[in-house]
């Protein structure tokens, strides 16, 4: 079973690098969250992985950014 400490430390990991990778990353987090039950989360993943695919870094990060939050309050 995968944590939300486990999740929180996968999101911050993803920096520059293979987009593909960071979208495979956002996607698996995103599944894994729906499997815990935490849907608005993933939903806020689900739109950092969409922000990226258009190129919209900044609303990434601040998606990134929330989701790590919303998670830190789950541990």
């Amino acid at each position: 079973m995968t944590t939300p400490s486990q999740l929180i430390a996968l999101l911050n990991a993803l920096t520059l690098g293979d987009l593909d990778a960071i979208r495979a990353r956002l996607a698996e987090a995103e599944s894994v969250l729906e499997g815990l039950g935490h849907d608005e989360v993933a939903s806020i993943v689900g739109e950092a992985r969409t922000a990226l695919s258009g190129g919209d870094l900044k609303t990434y990060k601040k998606r990134v950014a929330t989701a790590i939050a919303k998670l830190g309050h789950l541990r």
